[in-house]
């Protein structure tokens, strides 16, 4: 018997979301992604002297998203390359950056360009140039909720991660058709995020992704840790409930449940069962909507933690590039 708090596997199987999915997704998606590319990035390359190593060149990466804000990227790319190589774009977990530069050189030492992106507004060196009608306060996930779904923080963040896998794939020492995104949490989210908006990415691993299914989250009672901005905007917005199904709805807009039939990308994913920072249920939602060549590792007692052997796992899946 595999313990699970939330759905038992058979249902987790067949599970298809419970957050509504907004009548026009399609169409604003398209017309985003229409914003996105009419953008002049103004991309910079900038040599970063952090960390030496003998087999990297290291730059600090920045480009111009949508709503002008300034977004910052580690980039590393293998010293002297000329060939074109694959390339590598990872996202962080929610709320903290980019990580190391030290991090990174395993990848680069394998032939790699490898991206690590700033999210808007969290703790890296990204802009945040906000601009939202409605409260901005303990979260990103509400914020822009109160205004046009077009001002949805995560709708820009969806596409800064498609953006700057599309300037990857426009190096010229890079192979666009052997590009892979990778990240935990949050960043799973946005692996996931960015290979349905760029779908050139040919893989993708994300681990316990976040940012899928926000009702079933609230139905479990699950509205703290990561997704607790949803019980403080109902609690002083919303606090009878009035306008739920227009909430959701509108959220609807940045779940990536919604997002998931355009990825063409071999997924790769890594799912923990005791997970009640992204549940299990909320997690199967997005991955059984995926139509493209897939496939789910379970970690039946683990929860929102390390997962141990998946980096081993992650490593040979990405050198198949």
């Amino acid at each position: 018997m595999i313990p699970t708090f939330d759905m038992t596997p058979k249902k987790l199987k067949a599970y298809r979301g419970t957050n509504p999915k907004p009548k026009d997704f399609e169409r604003f998606w398209d017309a985003s992604l229409k914003e996105m590319r009419a953008l002049d990035p103004k991309m910079e390359l900038v040599p970063n002297h952090t960390i030496q190593a003998p087999f990297a060149e290291c730059y600090d990466m920045t480009w111009t998203g949508v709503g002008g804000s300034r977004v910052h990227a580690k980039l590393l790319r293998p010293k002297g390359a000329v060939k074109p190589h694959p390339a590598l774009c990872f996202f962080h977990g929610y709320s903290v950056s980019s990580e190391d530069w030290n991090d990174k050189l395993g990848y680069v030492a394998s032939g790699f360009t490898f991206a690590a992106m700033d999210c808007r507004g969290q703790g890296g060196s990204s802009e945040d140039r906000g601009g939202v009608t409605g409260t901005t306060l303990r979260g990103h996930i509400i914020r822009g909720l109160d205004d046009e779904p077009e001002k949805l923080l995560f709708r820009q963040i969806f596409l800064d991660a498609a953006q700057m896998a599309g300037l990857v794939m426009a190096m010229p020492d890079v192979d666009e058709k052997r590009v892979g995104a990778f990240g935990g949490s949050q960043g799973g989210g946005l692996t996931l995020a960015c290979a349905a908006l760029e779908p050139r990415i040919r893989r993708a691993a994300p681990v316990y992704p976040f940012l899928s299914d926000y009702q079933r989250a609230w139905d479990l009672g699950l509205a703290k840790n990561a997704y607790e901005e949803l019980a403080y905007y109902f609690r002083r917005f919303d606090p009878t409930h009035e306008r739920e199904k227009e909430i959701f709805t509108k959220l609807g807009y940045i779940d990536i449940q919604h997002l998931a039939p355009r990825i063409k990308a071999e997924v790769l994913m890594a799912t923990a069962l005791m997970d009640e920072v992204c549940p299990p249920s909320t997690q199967f939602a997005v991955f059984n909507k995926i139509r493209s060549k897939k496939r789910m590792i379970l970690y039946p007692d683990y929860q929102h933690e390390y997962l141990p052997g998946f980096g081993d796992k992650l490593y040979p899946f990405m050198m198949g590039i």
